[in-house]
């Protein structure tokens, strides 16, 4: 047995080596499939980004990736663009053209971020827009570069946080991008800076251009991923823009509708989501390039969004290299002066002689590990401390950029119908409203006496009409301009104290759907609670289970407006124990109401008996009376009425929608002349606010006619 064993080892031991050959060959078969697998990897990340998968692997790569200096020279020119673009965005967005009208009337209400928060008087303010002004002048030549961005950004945000009606997606764009451009050396281009310092270096480091690209990637992609949802793919929230001139081209070989669907929502969702992708990649850059132009110039003229489309195409050079407007100005120089292009030629050889680390600065493929070992290059060229933290800051950054538009769960007080204030949450265009009657009634407590407000009595915008936190702060604005006038004219005043209370109702359509209350009509807003972070209680839910009834409104619609020219029909929602009171204008005749869902109490006020109606009912409504819906029962009604107009139809007056002959489709000179007349009431105003200061001038203002009870 013991002989048996030492056979059975020997053979063992025979064995092994080939054994071991057989699992050594299987693990560089399997070392080489994984090196393989990892470089089609790094190939196909290389193809997509134009970027080394090295460089994202380690936080020390990462960091001399957005550290590696590159050429000034496309930044440089975004920076001259955007500046321009802000001067001319201040007299329109920024109301500097009725600077007077927004803050030379003491009455006018305003709706801050921070409450508390005021405007100073017109002359103030005047100033203040100069100073923001000199600051886009500034940004726009390269002077004084951080005290010019400094000068353009404290002013923007101040007048951007003290009106959230007039946010936009691109006003806080804007306001972004001169942060941004605040941190970077944008100023070493084509600036007067570097015309005055000479010796300033030509090139930036990478996070300078990776910030601007990374918040406009996320515009572009986050704007797609707003529209990817039902609400925007449904087609109801830009349902008539097919018969806009621009889109003329598609109505060729689709119908309106069709276009609303698949041009207007379907492409434009695909496209916002896809296109940063797109021009990201080398391989599909030039493919996706004249979209992108032709979409944002379509945009210019669909919409009235300002600077928007252009500052979008401003930044589109950064998509396509560092040095391209150099080598543009250089090869325009050389056409028209071979002297100096064979100078340039004879000085290049020269120059990369005399600094190695200067040539690397003019060839950025070269800053990496490897190339530092060949060309000893000393450690100092390595990454710092200092620039592990500026790279942490860009992280902190670009996640803030990704947290914010999701945000809406701990500012629960800014929902509404939608998520958070309009304005930073990118969802462009994805929602459309309709308001048919917006009523403000004032009541005297010490009397009962009940007066209604002109809704824009103190204000020209009407987003408040949709948030309750504006409603609130124009309830508050109300009230002390009533106790202003009524201290200053109590004999004249309407009300006999400042007792009073403020109930607001809205009734608004959002996206196709029913008209609807916005805010319960019988909470007094003024003593009414709201918190930011938590959900207001009267502000009244969209009638989401109604959604599904929004194809039937739309074949009714049809229906009743194939009547004759005259005939209109609307759709109403209402809440549980709440009455519509409706006075029908003499105007209309062959009114008819008729119940789609849940049962009403109607009653009018020229007849003592009241009717119920269930679904399916319809009754006849005479004109010039007002009548009482009330819901009743556990769940909303909704409810059509259909009318003529009986005005249009003795009149025998036809509405046309087709453009009159003789009005261009595209009014360039006449917009040109406006803006033109616009920007020198803008110049205007801050020269007579200077003036005022300085001198005692008095101010000539334009005040808004208003009719405030």
């Amino acid at each position: 047995m013991f002989q048996l064993q030492l056979t059975s080892m020997d053979d063992e031991s025979k064995e092994s080596p080939e054994t071991q050959k057989t699992e050594t060959s299987k693990n560089n078969e399997v070392r080489q499939q994984q090196q393989e697998s990892k470089t089609q990897i790094q190939k196909l990340f290389y193809t997509l980004t134009d970027n080394e998968l090295e460089n994202l692997t380690t936080y020390d790569n990462f960091t001399q990736w957005l550290h590696r200096p590159v050429d000034a020279a496309t930044l440089g020119v975004f920076r001259m663009l955007y500046g321009l673009a802000m001067l001319i965005d201040m007299a329109e967005e920024r109301g500097g053209g009725d600077m007077d009208v927004r803050f030379g009337e003491p009455l006018h209400c305003h709706f801050p971020l921070f409450h508390g928060m005021q405007a100073f008087s017109f002359p103030i303010m005047g100033c203040i827009y100069l100073c923001m002004w000199l600051g886009a002048m500034g940004i726009m030549l390269g002077y004084r570069f951080r005290c010019s961005c400094l000068a353009f950004l404290v002013p923007y945000w101040y007048i951007f946080l003290l009106e959230k009606p007039s946010w936009n997606n691109h006003s806080y764009l804007f306001g972004l991008v001169g942060i941004l451009l605040l941190f970077t050396q944008a100023n070493r281009y084509c600036s007067l800076d570097k015309f005055l310092q000479p010796s300033m270096p030509s090139t930036v480091p990478y996070w300078n251009y990776f910030l601007i690209k990374f918040q406009f990637f996320v515009l572009y992609v986050y704007a797609g991923l707003k529209k990817l949802t039902s609400e925007w793919l449904s087609g109801y929230a830009m349902s008539s823009l097919s018969k806009h001139w621009v889109l003329s081209p598609f109505r060729w070989f689709l119908r309106e509708e069709l276009v609303d669907l698949l041009i207007v929502h379907w492409f434009t969702a695909v496209f916002d989501f896809h296109i940063a992708f797109l021009m990201t990649c080398r391989k599909t850059r030039t493919f996706a390039t004249p979209f992108m132009v032709c979409f944002h110039l379509m945009n210019s003229r669909l919409f009235v969004i300002g600077m928007f489309p252009w500052v979008c195409l401003a930044q589109l050079p950064m998509f396509f290299g560092f040095d391209g407007p150099r080598k543009s100005l250089q090869s325009f120089l050389r056409l028209f002066n071979k002297k100096l292009a064979t100078e340039d030629t004879c000085k290049q050889p020269m120059e990369e002689k005399d600094n190695k680390a200067e040539n690397i600065e003019l060839h950025p493929k070269l800053y990496c590990k490897a190339c530092q070992k060949q060309l000893n290059i000393p450690s100092s060229h390595r990454s710092t401390k200092t620039q592990y933290f500026r790279t942490l800051l860009v992280l902190f950054y670009c996640a803030l950029q990704l947290f914010l538009p999701y945000s809406h769960f701990i500012t629960k007080g800014y929902n509404n119908w939608t998520n958070g204030l309009y304005g930073y949450s990118w969802d462009m265009m994805v929602h459309s409203y309709n308001n048919i009657l917006t009523t403000i009634k004032v009541v005297d407590n010490s009397n009962n006496k009940t007066l209604y407000l002109n809704p824009y009595a103190f204000t020209e915008y009407d987003r408040w009409t949709k948030h309750a936190d504006m409603a609130q702060q124009y309830a508050h604005c109300i009230k002390r301009n009533i106790e202003y006038e009524h201290q200053r004219n109590p004999r004249q005043s309407p009300l006999s104290s400042t007792n009073i209370s403020i109930y607001i109702d809205v009734w608004c359509s959002m996206n196709g759907r029913f008209q609807q209350r916005v805010f319960d009509p019988r909470v007094d807003i003024l003593t009414a609670e709201w918190s930011p972070f938590r959900k207001t209680s009267w502000s009244l839910p969209l009638l989401t289970e109604l959604n599904d009834m929004r194809p039937k409104l739309r074949s009714i619609a049809d229906d009743v407006l194939a009547w004759n020219n005259y005939s209109d029909v609307m759709f109403v929602a209402d809440f549980p124990g709440l009455t519509l009171d409706h006075l029908v204008s003499p105007d209309l005749t062959n009114i008819s109401l008729t119940i789609l869902e849940g049962n009403v109490r109607y009653k009018s006020e020229n007849e003592s008996d009241s009717y119920f109606l269930t679904a399916g009912k319809s009754i006849s409504l005479p004109s010039g009376v007002t009548h009482h819906i009330t819901t009743i029962g556990m769940k909303p009604s909704c409810y059509l009425y259909t009318y003529v107009n009986r005005t249009m139809l003795e009149g025998n007056i036809v509405m046309d929608e087709t453009p009159k002959e003789g009005k261009p489709m595209l009014p360039l000179w006449q917009e040109f002349v406006k803006r033109i007349e616009n920007y020198q009431r803008f110049l205007q105003h801050m020269g007579n606010c200077v003036l005022y200061l300085l001198y005692g001038v008095p101010i000539p203002m334009k005040i808004r006619d208003k009719d405030n009870l």
